[in-house]
């Protein structure tokens, strides 16, 4: 997955609280609207989005800046535009 160096973020999405689907939904979305190459820091604490967020992204032609990271109960990915 992982496909560039990593850089800072250019948006954060904080979906904690969200239940799935919204946070591949929202993740997508946010995708959609961003310049190629952009950086999207993505948080959520719902369990299934660690699996689901990065197979729909990935499924839709995004990259990884790096895996995505379990901290406590939250989930970080990093996601090319």
């Amino acid at each position: 997955m992982q496909a560039k160096e990593m850089k800072k973020a250019d948006f954060t999405l904080d979906l904690r609280g969200e239940s799935c689907p919204y946070p591949v939904m929202y993740t997508l979305e946010a995708l959609e609207g961003m310049r190629e190459g952009e950086l999207l820091q993505v948080i959520t604490d719902c369990p299934s989005s660690f699996r689901n967020v990065p197979e729909e992204a990935v499924k839709h032609g995004y990259t990884f800046a790096k895996d995505p990271v379990k901290n406590g109960q939250e989930y970080l990915f990093y996601i090319y535009a």
